[in-house]
């Protein structure tokens, strides 16, 4: 029997004997935050999750946010991009390419934004250190293919936390990192 056949057949019992998925796998281990409730809530939320791992996400309206104020930037500058927001984890949570916009700046804007994330830090910022003799030289290289150069920047919330990050791409790198930080300036 193929794994996906044993895992059906295992699951179907499984719920056909009344178990749960929490019962099978465990409870889960990571507790995601709700960005519009209070610190008490939080709190509350952390004790009753029996010490889980507290993280804070980008909510969707404030991705949607982020996206509009780098598209209005972009325009103001009289550029087309292509506008990456990813989650607390790095995944793709909104995107956005303006008309005419380059198709190879898709991937560059993704990778800025994934790259400004992983790392909690401006990308342009990981360039000068990825520099030939510098610390993170070849960091580029990891994590699938890293983007060094201006126009990610990492989203943080009111409170400071880092829950997400923008990338953007389509022009100079300078014009990059503007509206990337327009974007980031809307939370």
């Amino acid at each position: 029997m193929t794994t996906r056949r044993l895992l059906t057949f295992a699951s179907a019992t499984a719920f056909a004997g009344g178990l749960t998925l929490a019962s099978l796998f465990g409870p889960p281990s990571v507790a995601l935050a709700d960005d519009h409730a209070s610190p008490e809530h939080h709190a509350d939320a952390q004790a009753h999750a029996g010490g889980l791992l507290h993280v804070h996400d980008v909510s969707l309206e404030q991705a949607h946010a982020i996206v509009a104020a780098a598209t209005k930037k972009a325009a103001e500058i009289d550029t087309k991009m292509d506008i990456a927001v990813v989650d607390a984890g790095g995944n793709l949570k909104a995107f956005v390419r303006m008309d005419g916009a380059w198709l190879g700046s898709i991937d560059i804007a993704i990778k800025k934004a994934k790259t400004a994330r992983y790392f909690d830090m401006n990308t342009g910022d990981i360039g000068g250190l990825s520099q030939p003799g510098g610390p993170l030289f070849g960091i580029e290289h990891s994590n699938g293919g890293l983007i060094t150069f201006p126009g990610g920047v990492p989203l943080k919330d009111a409170h400071g936390h880092i829950i997400g990050a923008i990338g953007v791409s389509g022009s100079s790198v300078e014009n990059d990192h503007d509206v990337a930080q327009a974007g980031a300036d809307a939370l």
